[in-house]
């Protein structure tokens, strides 16, 4: 029953920012972990930048010092704040977290549908 729904991805020039929620809705009891992963075309799926319950952050070495990510529990939302975009930053945006819910005993990892983030030259 649980669903993640990224938003805030668009057309940006190189040198702009943007900044892309995820929002978890259903039953549930808590969430662990939260991230964001970026796919572009041809290339498989890798890591931007994780957060955990505890609010300490991991980033990709490519986009330390631009990207960063945050939550805010009481709205079950992760957001990520990207400034100075570059091209090869064009992808599908996709949100993970890892989510307990009710009647559950451990955490499975959920996954958005994606966010579309295109960079323009």
């Amino acid at each position: 029953q649980v669903q993640l729904v990224e938003s805030g991805g668009g057309l940006v020039q190189a040198g702009g920012s943007l900044k892309l929620s995820c929002a978890a809705s259903g039953s549930i009891r808590s969430i662990n972990a939260m991230a964001w992963y970026r796919q572009a075309p041809g290339k498989q799926r890798e890591l931007v930048a994780a957060i955990t319950s505890g609010r300490s952050t991991s980033y990709a070495d490519s986009v330390k010092g631009r990207f960063t990510i945050s939550r805010d529990n009481a709205k079950n939302t992760v957001y990520l704040q990207m400034n100075s975009l570059k091209p090869e930053d064009t992808a599908n945006y996709y949100c993970n977290a890892d989510i307990i819910i009710y009647g559950g005993y451990y955490s499975i990892g959920y996954w958005g549908k994606g966010t579309l983030v295109t960079v323009s030259s």
